[in-house]
């Protein structure tokens, strides 16, 4: 686990912070992997209590989650639609917030060292694209104003990938 930073009391203020730094990190990119991995990073060593943020992708041939960039301990590569939490939120395109993952049926442990878990859902267009996955060692370390702040960060993602007319984004 990297080395813990001490969340700020309004978390919202936090989100608001790192929601400008991701503007910076991706303004003028399109590329998707080169994004996701900068916003990975950004969120690991920006946010406490940690010990892995990151994305996986939907894989067109086949309909799996499939991992991207991140931060933190290797992990599973493939993760079907439907199965443990980053499945579950696919499925359901929402994001789930789970504060105990040994008390979620089906969790998938890539790494047996976390505890809690958010993953939002990555929509572009109506189509899903992969999720934001972040897991921590801290029983109930996610809350709804970590919900909302990942949500807004998703969208600076997706926006992110959108090119201007007449040049085709590459990425999901």
């Amino acid at each position: 686990m990297h080395e813990m930073q001490a969340l700020p009391r309004d978390k919202r203020a936090t989100y608001a912070e790192l929601q400008a730094s991701a503007r910076a990190l991706v303004s003028g990119e399109r590329d998707a992997i080169a994004n996701a991995a900068n916003l990975a990073a950004l969120l690991y060593w920006s946010l406490p209590d940690l010990n892995w943020a990151g994305f996986y992708l939907m894989e067109r041939a086949d309909g799996d989650l499939v991992l991207g960039p991140f931060q933190g301990k290797p992990a599973c590569v493939r993760i079907p639609v439907g199965r443990g939490v980053c499945g579950t939120a696919a499925e359901r395109r929402r994001t789930v917030l789970v504060p105990d993952v040994h008390a979620f049926p089906g969790h998938i442990a890539c790494d047996s060292a976390s505890n809690s878990e958010i993953v939002v859902p990555i929509l572009r267009a109506g189509r899903l694209v992969g999720v934001l996955d972040l897991d921590s060692p801290v029983l109930a370390r996610f809350d709804e104003a970590d919900a909302e702040g990942l949500e807004a960060l998703v969208r600076i993602y997706v926006e992110s990938l959108e090119a201007p007319a007449g040049n085709p984004s590459p990425g999901p």
